[in-house]
């Protein structure tokens, strides 16, 4: 039986992502089930069928294959299509018997961004749940967030036919990532704060020598960040961000949408006396990542960020 809409209505999920290619591709590759095939689902799955009738009261139904040969079906149907600009649907979890375990409207939407490149607003409501659903729901955000990251490498590959490569690369970070971390003597919703809220982020980001200057800053996923930081060498820098994922306390996750490009989380966890802070810049390919580090020493300017942080924390 449904359960209570109280209940229901609290199972919701919103996700922000940026692609590096036009609208018109991203979308392509969300309605046309030859591409959907080849990105749809968590890592290391596959589609072996792949049913995606996208027109109103079209039919959809995706066999998924996990690594370990075990088939989770989805049935389906669309409810809107707006070309290139909404797909609105329903999914359904099936069971052994083809009986829906639940169910999920997705609304997704696809908005021109600068460069030539696609943001996509993903928002998934459960409106009814029929069975043992909840091993399913708990993971419903990291299923996405990995289906996405196979989507990111597929249209990355220009969805030309190279799916098995793009796919295999989807979680390959190996010499595109600069990590730093520290540990603060604060309690994690403080150290929240200094990084959300721009009367004190103004205060410490940057590297040594840089002064920043917040222009616009909404931290919700889809909210913009923009920025310019002033270097010591008088020349002011331009910065515009993108959320992606915000969750108080515990994660933001943004995208740098001009250059030179690049996806930063942040993840915030108590520690015995304090807080520990990580961060990750994952760039396009290994050989961006290895040229803004010998150009500007961005490893080392990442480490000079949350010492100024720290430094900032001991004023207050």
């Amino acid at each position: 039986m449904p359960t209570n809409n109280s209940a229901v209505a609290a199972r919701e999920l919103t996700v922000t992502r940026l692609f590096r290619a036009p609208r018109e591709l991203v979308f392509r590759v969300w309605t046309d089930p030859a591409h959907l095939a080849n990105w749809w689902g968590p890592a290391r799955f596959t589609n072996p069928r792949c049913d995606w009738d996208v027109r109103p009261g079209g039919k959809i139904h995706v066999d998924m294959r996990a690594p370990d040969g075990a088939v989770y079906p989805m049935g389906g149907e669309f409810r809107e299509i707006l070309p290139p600009e909404k797909l609105v649907f329903l999914t359904s979890a099936l069971d052994g018997a083809g009986k829906p375990i639940f169910q999920n409207l997705n609304t997704v939407l696809f908005k021109e961004f600068e460069d030539n490149q696609t943001l996509i607003e993903l928002h998934v409501q459960v409106v009814e749940e029929l069975g043992d659903a909840e091993q399913y729901l708990k993971g419903m955000e990291l299923g996405w967030s990995s289906s996405l990251d196979k989507l990111e490498a597929y249209v990355g590959f220009g969805a030309d036919g190279r799916a098995a490569a793009a796919a295999s690369k989807a979680h390959e970070t190996v010499g595109r990532e600069i990590r730093a971390s520290r540990i603060f003597r604060a309690p994690r919703a403080l150290v929240w704060r200094l990084c959300t809220e721009p009367e004190h982020i103004k205060n410490w980001w940057g590297p040594n020598g840089f002064t920043t200057i917040i222009e616009h800053m909404d931290v919700r996923p889809g909210g913009e960040w923009r920025f310019v930081m002033h270097g010591p060498d008088g020349i002011d820098y331009p910065n515009h961000k993108l959320y992606e994922v915000v969750k108080p306390i515990d994660r933001l996750v943004m995208n740098h949408v001009c250059q030179p490009h690049h996806r930063m989380e942040v993840v915030f966890a108590d520690v015995d006396g304090g807080t520990e802070v990580k961060v990750w810049m994952l760039f396009p390919t290994a050989e961006e990542c290895q040229a803004i580090i010998a150009r500007v020493g961005a490893d080392q300017k990442l480490v000079e960020n949350l010492v100024k942080l720290e430094q900032y924390l001991m004023t207050l």
